[in-house]
């Protein structure tokens, strides 16, 4: 399994909804960072421009056919824009609070098409000096070997800090998404992973709420590449919400601990905080 930017970094990115305030920062960002973008989507502007961003009514009126989509839609609208953009190789959803059974329809369009959805509830990724979709500030990344993946946004935005500030590179940043519901979840991540020749170790950030570790877990014992884990909300309370819709422990299989012990039984390095996790991989890649 590749996951369509690992292999090649998209070199033709179409924004959708570019015009709010959120999402002209972030086309700037975008910009800055290297990403190539050759328009934005904006029902109603068509022939119109936004910071020199040539915008068009429907992604079919694209000069060239896109290689990844960056949506800012809001929730509401998030499902017929992951279906207009069905087919584009990679596909970046931003909004939060998506109703869950657009993001299970939306998720199966994506697939359908040969899509991989990112998000919903994503900043998105950065792949170091290469280019970034969403909003990963690529001054926090330096080039690497390690993969870091991350259900949380602001440890993804923690971890890429800490890393380049301990000298250790990444290869790439990704942010897979805070809801319960993700295009692509973290064993898939992984399969990419284990497969791309540029990637040496693996980082995955999880939380509380949700079994996708687990099937991460079965992953890790077929991955030939080291893996470290680091999950938070070991102190949150059962069945209280912490932070996201995805972050809700249901029952103790939910649970940081048993998670963490799932992993650690599938071959992952298990880390209690970032310190620890960064300790752990310095060890590995010496």
């Amino acid at each position: 399994m590749i996951a369509p930017f690992l292999a090649s970094f998209p070199r033709r990115v179409v924004v959708f909804n570019p015009t709010g305030r959120y999402a002209t920062a972030q086309v700037a960002s975008m910009r800055e960072a290297g990403t190539h973008l050759i328009g934005g989507i904006a029902l109603g502007r068509g022939g119109e421009s936004l910071d020199g961003l040539a915008l068009y009514d429907d992604v079919r009126e694209l000069p060239e056919p896109a290689d990844a989509a960056v949506i800012y839609t809001p929730p509401e609208g998030v499902l017929d824009a992951v279906r207009a953009a069905a087919g584009i190789p990679t596909i970046v959803v931003a909004a939060e609070y998506v109703p869950v059974h657009d993001t299970l329809r939306a998720a199966q369009a994506a697939r359908a098409a040969g899509s991989w959805l990112v998000g919903p509830n994503t900043l998105g990724l950065c792949v170091p000096e290469e280019g970034l979709l969403g909003s990963i500030a690529p001054s926090f990344c330096t080039p690497g070997r390690v993969a870091v993946m991350c259900r949380s946004g602001t440890l993804t935005l923690t971890m890429a800090r800490l890393l380049t500030a301990a000298g250790i590179g990444q290869r790439a940043v990704m942010h897979i998404g805070g809801d319960t519901i993700a295009g692509r979840n973290p064993h898939e991540y992984l399969a990419a992973l284990a497969a791309d020749k540029r990637t040496d170790a693996v980082l995955y950030c999880g939380e509380i709420g949700g079994d996708k570790e687990y099937a991460l877990a079965e992953a890790i014992r077929a991955c030939p590449k080291p893996v470290v884990t680091m999950l938070v909300g070991r102190h949150a309370p059962a069945e209280k919400r912490m932070g996201h819709a995805g972050a809700l422990v249901g029952g103790a299989r939910e649970s940081a601990a048993a998670k963490l012990a799932a992993l650690a039984a599938g071959g992952a390095r298990t880390a209690r905080d970032p310190a620890e996790a960064i300790g752990i991989l310095k060890e590995m890649l010496q």
